[in-house]
């Protein structure tokens, strides 16, 4: 018996690294799961079939099936934006990549409004959703049932009896916690919910390492809110056990909102199974003429769009890049295009929490400053509580304001959302943003790695190899 399971779990040890070297993403990535597949395979095989899954094949083959479908709907979106799109030439060279990687274009008429930390992020949002005629459409990768939770369901259930359809999609593992009670008393009121499940499917019953970790709010098509906040007291700075919580959105009033639709509609269509009737005419904005991207990415896409997009962003810098991250584990090509624009003169700050939630992610940053900083960056550690945006300022004119970290789940297992803005006075807001919040940090000394005992700094060297599971 035993001697048919070692032979068993060889065989499976050994298919198992094929498939890793087939698939597997990362050349660091394939040989770590191709080498732990053939010597552990009784602890390997059950992990990368869990775990090591880069590409969500599932959602990949729903595109592919309907692909019509899903293309005649993102054709009729920028054919109805045609009128606004900005001029190829002139799109900011630090954003040209993400508009071919997003498939659609820049889009101007729009009005941006940087939202700092949760109060003023919620109250916009539940403004929006107040003032909504047609539609609401809203999409989270947690939802509590606590007291901003329920204020937004209360919310949505208003909308619902006043006649505007209401559709609701949150992440299966993200709101896991949410209680059936609080579904069930959105259906009644008849809001059309369901659950983003990245295990539906015979072939994806064990995967639980794909996320839809997108925050998107979309109100008549007109009006879309995207960024780091979830549903969930804390992000208002709520819980004592977390302190104060840090954290950035972005109200987009204009005809860019159609890209958040298209983001919301394709995860719509993978977790409720239907198309959305929703309007895909643009709705300019009175307020504003700023250009706008929404660039949805995740493990679905051919190209690694969130990972390429910042990459081409810090190597088109030519006098800053800032980047806010709680999670900064970046991969060789980001460390070296960061180290790249340092030699070029290029003032580059990283923002991370003083106090990191995840101990790996912690240590490994220390890691990063003795690569990064070696050329000159700055790594600036957020010290009045816990900083949780993900922001991105490059020159004097874009910045770029999401839900994607810096690290290997953001890049290429998780579902995000970014938008990137190409506007003078709106990238002025957020180097104020950053200003501010520069003064509630310190400078790490470039010499602090170095001064810390062997034993740390081996395990900051540890959690950085485990950066491709972080």
């Amino acid at each position: 018996m035993l001697a048919a399971v070692v032979v068993v779990f060889t065989v499976l040890g050994v298919l198992s690294a094929i498939d890793a070297v087939m698939h597997t993403r990362t050349e660091q990535g394939t040989i770590a799961w191709a080498v732990s597949l053939v010597t552990f395979p009784y602890v390997a095989v059950p992990a990368y079939w869990v775990l090591g899954r880069s590409r969500f094949h599932g959602y990949v083959a729903a595109r592919r099936e309907n692909m019509q479908e899903v293309a005649g709907v993102t054709e009729q979106a920028v054919a109805s934006a045609a009128g606004f799109r900005v001029p190829d030439m002139q799109v900011d060279p630090a954003a040209r990549a993400a508009q071919q990687l997003a498939g659609i274009p820049f889009l101007k008429g729009n009005a941006v409004r940087l939202l700092v930390n949760g109060d003023a992020t919620f109250e916009s949002i539940l403004e929006g959703i107040d003032s909504a005629r047609e539609y609401v459409l809203v999409e989270y990768y947690i939802v509590h049932d606590d007291a901003i939770g329920r204020d937004l369901k209360a919310r949505l259930i208003a909308r619902a009896k006043a006649g505007v359809r209401v559709s609701f999609l949150y992440d299966e593992l993200g709101s896991a916690g949410l209680p059936r009670a609080y579904v069930e008393e959105l259906r009644a009121a008849g809001i059309d919910v369901h659950e983003f499940n990245t295990r539906k499917g015979r072939q994806n019953r064990f995967q639980v390492n794909f996320r839809n970790h997108r925050k998107i709010v979309v109100v008549d098509g007109r009006v879309a809110w995207c960024g780091g906040l979830n549903v969930g007291d804390e992000y208002l700075s709520r819980n004592p056990k977390i302190g104060p919580w840090r954290d950035t959105h972005v109200r987009i009033e204009g005809p860019a909102a159609l890209g958040a639709q298209l983001a919301f509609a394709e995860d719509w269509h993978w977790a409720a199974g239907t198309r959305l009737e929703i309007n895909w005419n643009p709705v300019l904005s009175n307020a504003g003429d700023v250009p706008v991207l929404v660039v949805p990415s995740g493990p679905a896409d051919a190209l690694e769009t969130a990972n390429l997009m910042y990459i081409h962003a810090i190597n088109s810098a030519m006098e800053r890049v800032w980047i806010a991250t709680p999670y900064f584990v970046p991969d060789k090509p980001i460390t070296d295009a960061l180290q790249l624009a340092c030699l070029r003169g290029v003032d580059v700050r990283i923002l991370i929490p003083d106090k990191a939630d995840n101990p790996l992610v912690g240590l490994a940053a220390y890691a990063y400053l003795d690569d990064a900083g070696a050329t000159g960056a700055k790594f600036h550690r957020y010290e009045a509580g816990f900083l949780h945006e993900k922001v991105m300022l490059v020159d004097r004119s874009t910045a770029t304001v999401g839900t994607a970290n810096f690290d290997n789940r953001s890049f290429r297992l998780n579902f995000e959302i970014t938008a990137v803005v190409t506007d003078a006075a709106f990238a002025a807001d957020v180097e104020r943003m950053f200003e501010t919040d520069f003064t509630s940090s310190r400078v790490m000394d470039p010499g602090e790695y170095d001064r810390k005992p062997w034993w740390f700094r081996f395990g900051a060297r540890l959690a950085r190899l485990t950066g491709p599971i972080q």
